[in-house]
């Protein structure tokens, strides 16, 4: 089944001579995480901004299906509220209109736990580490029980070795919680660590190359062999 899917999009900035996405197919499916890789410019965050129902494409369609959920951000900067306490900003959807019947409070303490800051509950954002407040910006996204949750590059600030922590944290806590999920990033270890499909997206000429991780973990060096040499379609 598909959670999201994408007919011809394209989206072009004013004043530029190419668009930055023409004629772009892609599905998501239910329950996969999928990542989007790619060059710096080729188009990531344009897309999950698309994704995300933050901007609109000038052709083409975007089918989210029957679902009423929306999808949920999770940006490259945390955003917190810095008054609110984690489970207030964990909370902080129970407060618009729009998560009417999608929001409960209850989850609230649930996701804590589950993302292993429930310790940090009545913490203020300036007591956090950066890994601290990316779970929080995760946590966030979860309590409105999104349709699919889209991760814009979300560790890419961090240290390298916490974002290696991270990333195998992420991709146990999705597949703990059950929820289709796009990853957009330059990492390719990051793609190949948390990914169950890796697409890689190169501006207007749309997805060149795909790839789903072996269970077995072999195939990782010759990917990242082939992602070096700006070869990746040759194993899709």
């Amino acid at each position: 089944m598909t959670t999201l899917a994408l007919r011809g999009v394209t989206r072009w900035f004013p004043g530029t001579a190419h668009p930055v996405l023409q004629g772009l197919d892609l599905e998501v499916e239910e329950l996969e995480t999928l990542c989007v890789l790619g060059s710096s410019g080729a188009g990531k965050s344009t897309l999950v901004r698309l994704l995300a129902g933050l901007d609109e494409p000038q052709g083409g369609t975007i089918d989210r299906g029957d679902d009423p959920r929306r999808p949920a951000l999770v940006p490259q900067s945390p955003d917190l509220f810095p008054w609110l306490t984690v489970a207030e900003n964990v909370g902080i959807g129970g407060r618009y209109t729009a998560n009417d019947g999608h929001f409960r409070p209850e989850r609230v303490p649930e996701l804590l736990a589950e993302l292993g800051i429930a310790d940090l509950a009545e913490a203020l954002p300036a007591e956090l580490s950066g890994g601290q407040a990316q779970r929080v910006a995760l946590g966030r996204a979860l309590a409105v029980d999104p349709s699919v949750v889209l991760l814009d590059e979300p560790f890419s600030a961090l240290d390298p070795a916490i974002r290696a922590d991270l990333q195998v944290w992420l991709r146990e806590v999705l597949t703990r919680v059950r929820i289709s999920a796009v990853l957009v990033t330059h990492d390719v270890d990051e793609a190949l660590t948390v990914a169950d499909r890796i697409v890689y997206l190169d501006g207007p000429r749309g997805l060149t190359a795909q790839w789903r991780p072996r269970e077995d973990g072999t195939g990782r060096d010759e990917v990242l062999a082939h992602y070096r040499a700006g070869s990746l379609g040759a194993i899709a």
